[in-house]
């Protein structure tokens, strides 16, 4: 698919995406109201300020969130650098967004057989880019509390981590905005082609990258490696405390034995994180078929957008399974949970995406070429990415033609079964027949 045709979708969504996200911000002004709290009921409240206050464009609603814009010594609130904050933070949305959308639209086109591959990695890919927004305007709302210099890093991860609940329902809306809009720009177009990968390749670049992911998800998440990541990294002054940070990023999950419990519990637990893998490897599995032509970048976002669909698979099963708890207060928490370890997944999905395509690249050295029939082998052309190549016999146009050499008094080219062929000039002469008595 041609840029000037992706720009289209992806420059709709981020503009989708920032405005909501702007007008959720928007809707914070409501919860002030007098009698909001006796309508809402407390904890109500307080999770729809935790959810929507970091997309407040209003100093005072920041303030009651994260403790940006607080009054410092001399009683100023730094509105400037609070209002600087927001604007980077939407700006990033959209610039994040547009970027990531313009990668998936050409590689995933939403056309017929990849509309559910590009719907859940535009969906994954506006967690991601929120996320991001985030993390890059946080610096400047820490500077308008007041407070930059002191523990700098703790509060870079705090607030970095905030503002992912309303991302998910929001970026899923966009995500089928933006497929509309793919498939009014493909209206007209023709079929894109496939990647052409043999299964056994796919099948050692997705365990490839499930591996990597692992490490994140069975070793670093286990508890006493997550309390050494903690706490291993002292830092000092600007930079002192990481810990919190460092956990943010490196891990994916958390858990440990099952001392004091059922063993059937722990491991219903547990059902969430192999179901995280499983969705890795899925995904990793069938990108490759998916994609227009295989490529490092494309394969780190889609394998980026894979673990985040990952954990929002695994949040689900563990409201469902663990909490079994479906009241008010239940939902609220289970959606409190939503975008838990998206800074994880874009690091680890990153590293996954890259070793798949590398592991492709080389082991795709010693197989077929594309369009041979391999076993395995997907044809670029069709609309089954499991659909064999076709060769020379199943082409109806590849039937041998009649040539000069069928004509009257001309026979085919001998074989060896025919008996011995003489040479010199007779034998061209005579076309290969054996000369006359």
């Amino acid at each position: 698919m041609e840029y000037r045709y992706a720009a289209i979708p992806a420059v709709a969504g981020g503009l989708m995406l920032t405005l909501l996200l702007w007008w959720a911000g928007a809707s914070a002004d409501a919860l002030q109201l007098d009698g909001a709290t006796g309508v809402l009921g407390i904890e109500t409240d307080a999770a729809l300020r935790s959810w929507l206050y970091p997309w407040a464009y209003d100093s005072y609603a920041g303030a009651l969130s994260h403790g940006s814009a607080v009054p410092t010594p001399d009683g100023s609130h730094y509105l400037g650098l609070h209002h600087t904050a927001m604007q980077i933070r939407f700006v990033a949305v959209f610039v994040f967004y547009a970027a990531g959308a313009l990668l998936l639209v050409r590689r995933i086109p939403a056309e017929r057989g990849r509309v559910g591959p590009a719907l859940l990695a535009l969906w994954a890919w506006g967690v991601v880019a929120g996320t991001l927004a985030v993390t890059v305007s946080s610096p400047w709302l820490i500077a308008a509390g007041g407070r930059g210099s002191y523990r700098f890093l703790p509060q870079l991860a705090g607030l970095s981590s905030s503002g992912r609940t309303v991302l998910v329902p929001l970026a899923l809306a966009v995500a089928v905005w933006t497929v509309l809009v793919t498939r009014l720009a493909l209206k007209h177009a023709e079929p894109q082609p496939r990647g052409d990968v043999p299964a056994r390749a796919a099948l050692v670049a997705a365990t490839v990258g499930t591996a990597v992911v692992a490490v994140s998800v069975v070793v670093l998440s286990y508890q006493e490696n997550a309390a050494r990541i903690q706490t291993a990294f002292a830092g000092g002054g600007f930079l002192s405390e990481p810990g919190d940070l460092l956990r943010q990023w490196l891990v994916l999950s958390a858990w440990s034995g099952p001392a004091g419990s059922p063993f059937g519990d722990w491991l219903l637990v547990r059902l969430g994180d192999v179901l995280l893998l499983a969705v890795v490897w899925c995904a990793l599995r069938w990108l490759p078929g998916v994609l227009t032509r295989v490529s490092v970048p494309a394969m780190a976002a889609g394998a980026v957008c894979a673990v985040v669909l990952g954990l929002l698979a695994r949040h689900l099963v563990r409201v469902a399974v663990a909490d079994g708890s479906w009241n008010c207060r239940g939902l609220l928490q289970a959606a409190s949970g939503l975008g838990e370890g998206t800074s994880a997944a874009m690091l680890w999905g990153t590293l996954a995406g890259i070793a798949a395509a590398v592991t492709l690249r080389m082991s795709g050295r010693g197989t077929a070429a594309p369009g041979s029939g391999g076993p395995g082998s997907t044809n670029p052309g069709s609309a089954d990415p499991g659909s064999p190549v076709p060769g020379p016999a199943d082409d109806p146009g590849s039937a041998v033609l009649p040539g000069p050499a069928d004509g009257p008094g001309m026979g085919n080219p001998p074989s060896a079964a025919d008996g011995p062929v003489p040479d010199g000039s007779a034998g061209a002469r005579d076309g290969g027949q054996p000369p006359l008595g």
